[in-house]
């Protein structure tokens, strides 16, 4: 069950003008699609409790009352203000307590590879189908002690139970390696006395342009 509980308010009025208002009387416009029927429905949710909700978790599931009719809902997307990252607009996806559905983990790394060694990460967020209330926040992933040329695949992430991969087994997530050596060129003979002729000619010039 869901620990997350949000009261929502329907809403009928759209558009710029009801969105400023809105989110100026602390609330935030949200729609809600899917579930059994397919529709379509437009609420408000307070803005600091959603807030809360969904600072740390992409991935959120919310108990709504809506007016008084409870309803499970995952978080889809979220859509910031660009400069302050006030919350401006949340999709929610309709669900059940007993289906599944598609959503994308994000994945934390742990530990160090062998010494003098560095890993290239593929895929940051790995998709996988996962029961509505048990959805894990993040999957961590250890490299430690990992060699040169080893590869991690999808297969290899351990998986809570009852979550599944929604992408090829084989694919790859990261690489342990040598890091990239970087070739710095060597300055062709006599650039640098050109530079520095034309830097004193410069010079030269703007002290007759200050006289």
């Amino acid at each position: 069950m869901a620990e997350n509980k949000l009261e929502a308010t329907l809403r009928n009025d759209f558009g710029k003008g009801f969105a400023r208002r809105a989110r100026a009387a602390g609330k935030i416009p949200a729609v809600i699609y899917g579930g059994k029927d397919h529709k379509t429905t437009h609420v408000t949710l307070p803005a600091h409790e959603t807030f809360l909700i969904v600072k740390d978790n992409a991935n959120a599931l919310i108990d709504l009352d809506i007016e008084g009719t409870e309803q499970l809902a995952l978080v889809k997307d979220i859509q910031h203000h660009p400069v302050r990252w006030d919350i401006l607009h949340v999709d929610l996806l309709a669900v059940t307590r007993d289906e599944k559905v598609n959503v994308e983990i994000p994945l934390e790394i742990e530990g160090e590879p062998a010494p003098g060694l560095t890993h290239v990460q593929e895929t940051f967020e790995l998709p996988v189908i996962a029961p509505a209330i048990a959805i894990p926040e993040f999957l961590t992933v250890s490299i430690e002690g990992m060699e040169a040329d080893t590869t991690l695949r999808a297969e290899d992430i351990k998986l809570p139970e009852g979550v599944e991969l929604d992408i090829e087994p084989e694919a790859e997530i990261l690489t342990v390696r040598e890091p990239e050596e970087v070739d710095i060129p060597e300055p062709e003979a006599g650039e640098g006395a050109e530079e520095a002729t034309e830097e004193a000619a410069a010079e030269s010039a703007e002290g007759d342009s200050e006289e």
